[in-house]
């Protein structure tokens, strides 16, 4: 099983009221130097089976038609690896979560 995750971020010529509500709060939370910031929405998809050229292609088609708004956000598909069994095991003995 593999994770394909789509990034998705408002155009930069469009207004992010709530990235600029975050970037005014920075500063009295005692965060400073951040010059902007933009928030946006990522979704991580679980695939069965590979990742191949067809699978990345469906993945973009309902990215572009459904995840996005293309007339004001832009998006990015990139394919993360998922940790191995035995990785997961580990970490769950630690109390770490899934």
């Amino acid at each position: 099983m593999a994770r394909v995750v789509v990034d998705v971020m408002l155009k930069p010529e469009i207004l992010d009221p709530q990235g600029q509500a975050v970037q005014r709060a920075l500063p009295r939370l005692g965060f400073e130097g951040i010059a902007d910031v933009r928030q946006g929405k990522r979704f991580e998809l679980e695939v069965a089976g590979p990742v191949d050229d067809a699978a990345l292609a469906r993945i973009h088609e309902m990215a572009e038609t459904f995840l996005a708004n293309t007339v004001i956000e832009d998006f990015i598909v990139k394919v993360e690896s998922v940790k191995v069994e035995s990785e997961k095991a580990e970490s769950e003995k630690a109390g770490e979560p899934k």
